[in-house]
């Protein structure tokens, strides 16, 4: 592996003379700047330092006026240097002249130009979508997509770097997932107070040298995911539900915004609380304050089961970015659970009465129907027996009587069922 006191090797210089001011008398304008120079510190800081004019005023307090390309970033100062941390994935030029105040409007020295270009290589082959999420003040995560002209099989490494370490460092464990590649590296909150002003820088390349370097700056006021936090008490008081539960570690309260979600299982609705400051104001929970949040969530029914889950994100209070949330919480659940047991009872005994009514239902229309529509002999059958062939005689009288059997038979069916009915009133 290259000592990183060699990655400074991998810059191309340009040094560009700037034009003249024009039209300004040489007594009136100030000698440019020399030994304008330009160079690399750990991965992403770049510095700009020069030698005062020659032949200046003795008469003249130096400052200098320095911008970047596109006249970004103007600053006017004493010093004769000047440093940015800049991803170098492209082209950087910065300008420099002299002056004799501090006056803005006086006009400067001939600007002089030093630009740094970045590594070379082919663009197509550098990592896209390089990014970082700093996970519970922890630990970094940083994902990256493969370039488009990069062999399958490259073998990528991760360089990082930030003001609490003295040399640049290697990310160990290259990871697959999907179809990110991905590594961790331990980034721990310091108790300096100004750590989290800071940045992290990143490079990504891969050992044999055959793809371009990709850069980031991740700073450590954005792209903060805090861990979920852990519920520790539910109750209800004055027709309140009240929730407590732990911070993720690392953080305060002031620095997190929440969301509680409060599911109810008879009403199958769910209503989420958004929270900006939760205090604990119920004795109950002054037991344990340090690192504990408290949210009185209103209308919820004591009576039903209530499953309540809480997920965080830092605010714009201490930080600068406030997108990223964290998990959900663990559910915890208050209150009754509706008795499945008699409901499944009667989902079963509901059909088998329904269909013994029906079936009952049916008997007694077909009693009603030979009430009301009594059955009627037919005389042609009748006669066609009577008159018919008589050597047939006996079957044909035989059919009748086993027919009027059996209509007196339905007919006295009708009469008992009548009978009944008048000896029950």
């Amino acid at each position: 592996m290259e000592r990183p006191a060699r990655l400074c090797g991998l810059w191309a210089l340009l040094l560009c003379a700037g034009g003249g001011a024009g039209g300004a008398a040489p007594t009136e304008t100030q000698p440019p700047v020399t030994n304008l120079s330009v160079s690399v510190e750990n991965l992403c800081t770049v510095i700009w330092t020069w030698n005062p004019p020659e032949g200046a005023s003795p008469n003249c307090s130096l400052w200098y006026f320095s911008h970047f390309g596109d006249k970004q970033d103007k600053k006017l100062a004493p010093e004769a240097r000047r440093s940015k941390e800049v991803p170098l994935n492209e082209k950087i030029c910065l300008q420099v002249g002299s002056q004799c105040s501090t006056n803005e409007s006086e006009k400067p020295s001939i600007l002089v130009e030093k630009c740094i270009s970045p590594p070379e290589g082919d663009p197509e082959s550098a990592v896209t979508e390089l990014q970082c999420i700093w996970h519970n003040l922890s630990y970094m995560k940083c994902s990256w997509l493969p370039g488009r002209n990069t062999s399958p099989d490259t073998n990528y490494t991760l360089y990082y770097w930030h003001r609490s370490l003295e040399k640049i460092r290697q990310c160990e464990e290259i990871y697959k997932e999907g179809q990110y590649f991905g590594c961790s590296f331990d980034l721990t909150k310091v108790k300096d107070s100004s750590f989290e002003q800071h940045s992290v820088q990143i490079m990504v390349k891969d050992y044999a040298g055959k793809i371009k370097p990709s850069f980031n700056i991740v700073p450590l006021t954005s792209r903060v995911k805090p861990d979920p936090p852990h519920i520790k008490n539910l109750s209800f008081h004055n027709g309140d539900l009240h929730v407590q539960w732990e911070n993720p570690q690392n953080f305060i309260s002031r620095c997190l915004f929440y969301e509680v979600e409060v599911n109810n299982s008879q009403t199958e609705t769910h209503n989420v609380f958004s929270v900006q400051e939760a205090k604990c104001q119920n004795p109950e929970f002054e037991r344990n304050v340090e690192n504990t949040s408290c949210f009185m969530a209103p209308g919820v029914l004591p009576d039903t089961l209530n499953t309540v889950r809480i997920r965080v994100k830092t605010n714009k209070l201490c930080y600068e970015d406030d997108k990223l949330w964290s998990n959900w919480s663990q559910e915890m659940s208050i209150g009754k659970k509706r008795n499945s047991t008699l409901y499944i009872i009667m989902l079963l005994i509901v059909p088998v009465i329904v269909a013994g009514a029906i079936i009952v239902l049916l008997l007694y229309l077909k009693r009603l129907k030979i009430i009301i529509f009594p059955p009627i002999p037919d005389p042609g059958k009748i006669f066609k027996e009577m008159f018919g062939d008589q050597n047939d005689d006996t079957l044909h009288w035989k059919k009748y009587d086993i027919y009027e059997k059996q209509t007196k038979e339905e007919t006295d069916s009708v009469v008992l069922i009548e009978n009944l009915k008048k000896a029950s009133q």
